[in-house]
């Protein structure tokens, strides 16, 4: 017996709401992936006043910007930030994934025990992650290699890509920079294998208030540096630098710690590691501080940087915290740089935007800023860039 026009509609009904059972619970299942992300982004909490007698951005409570007073988003902006992400299927799945290539091992491991016959090199190991060669010494930035950008190992941003090297694969670490403590640039499994490598540990450099977070694992060789402080490794200066940013692993730190880039200094090659930042007027400030050191007679400005290009979407939400790739071209020109390296895209999906579209919005920035190709570049995940030595004047 056929069904009834009544029964019809209710079975009509009944798979609707299924429907809109199922899209729900994975609606909700991304807010929760994305909470975990971006650290809960939910609190909103005023903003702390200047201490009398310090630094501007040593506040009452913690730290804060050069040029912008910061807060995080509340809850309201971050669900309608992954609500229209969801209703929009933000993001879109790449076209392509991210270049990847097996590394020179051979060139890495002879020259990180090459002392002062090391040829200055980058390796992008994905992410913020980059094995730099210069000085005699071998330094990671932001080292993760574990799976999860995440305080859990099960939910949160699942690494795309896996690792340009594996930790077992580096060569002995002299120095890691970390430059703020958020999960995808401070990672705590992969700190804890480096602080046990063979050999003893490297020398962990990070902003003021990080030291306590290594203390509490047991590892002790490790510098605080205040912006514009510096610490002297062999021959090579490490500077931590402002950059606009902020710092939380959980909804009752925010602020709490410092964050910066870091200025290396070292007789055959000087570098810019940039972390995380939004776009502001601290890279010319960061020009104009090392004006001296970088005048054409001591052999010209940064020979590298290294500048994030990924995690910009959407720009209402991203903005004051991340720069885009057009930003990026601009931080190049207010360092005077003469090469920087695109980092920070490719390897976990953080924001709105595919894993593979900032290399071509970069590619549209360098041509409408009159940049060269060869001035900011992309390696592939595993590729070594050797870099012609610092030549200054004599």
């Amino acid at each position: 017996m056929p069904p009834t026009p009544a029964a019809r509609r209710g079975a009509l009904r009944s798979n609707r709401l299924m429907q809109i059972k199922t899209l729900a619970q994975r609606w909700w299942r991304r807010c929760a992936c994305a909470a975990a992300a971006a650290l809960a982004l939910s609190a909103c909490a005023n903003e702390p006043a200047a201490v009398a007698g310090q630094a501007p951005h040593h506040r009452d409570s913690g730290f804060q910007n050069n040029y912008v007073e910061f807060s995080t988003p509340g809850l309201a902006a971050f669900m309608r930030w992954k609500f229209q992400a969801w209703r929009d299927g933000l993001p879109a799945p790449p076209a392509s994934k991210t270049p990847a290539i097996v590394p020179d091992l051979g060139l890495i491991q002879t020259n990180a025990k090459a002392g002062v016959r090391m040829v200055p090199t980058v390796t992008w190991i994905g992410h913020a992650t980059v094995l730099v060669q210069l000085g005699g010494l071998n330094v990671l930035t932001d080292p993760i290699f574990s799976n999860r950008a995440s305080p859990l190992s099960f939910i949160g941003p699942e690494r795309a890509q896996k690792p340009g090297l594996w930790l077992h694969e580096l060569p002995h670490i002299d120095l890691v920079l970390i430059s703020h403590n958020h999960y995808d640039h401070l990672d705590d499994d992969s700190v804890r294998a480096l602080a046990k490598q063979a050999g003893g540990p490297p020398l962990f450099v990070v902003p003021l208030g990080l030291k306590a977070w290594f203390a509490k694992r047991d590892i002790a060789r490790v510098v605080e540096l205040d912006w514009w402080q510096s610490h002297r490794l062999g021959d090579v200066e490490i500077v931590l630098t402002p950059v606009q940013h902020w710092s939380g692993r959980s909804l009752t730190d925010r602020m709490d710690t410092l964050w910066g880039g870091f200025a290396l200094f070292a007789p055959d090659l000087h570098l810019f590691f940039a972390g995380d930042t939004g776009y502001s007027k601290d890279f010319a400030d960061i020009r104009e501080r090392f004006a001296e050191r970088h005048s054409a007679a001591q052999g010209g400005g940064f020979d590298i940087a290294l500048l994030p290009i990924g995690g910009y979407e959407p720009r209402w939400f991203m903005q004051r915290q991340h720069v885009n790739p057009e930003e990026a071209v601009r931080i190049h020109r207010d360092l005077g740089a003469k090469a920087s390296l695109g980092i920070h895209w490719g390897t976990f999906g953080l924001t709105d935007e595919s894993l593979d579209e900032p290399p071509r919005q970069l590619a549209q920035a360098r041509r409408s800023q009159a940049v060269a190709d060869s001035a900011f570049f992309t390696l592939a995940i595993g590729q070594t860039r050797r870099l012609a030595p610092r030549r200054p004047r004599s």
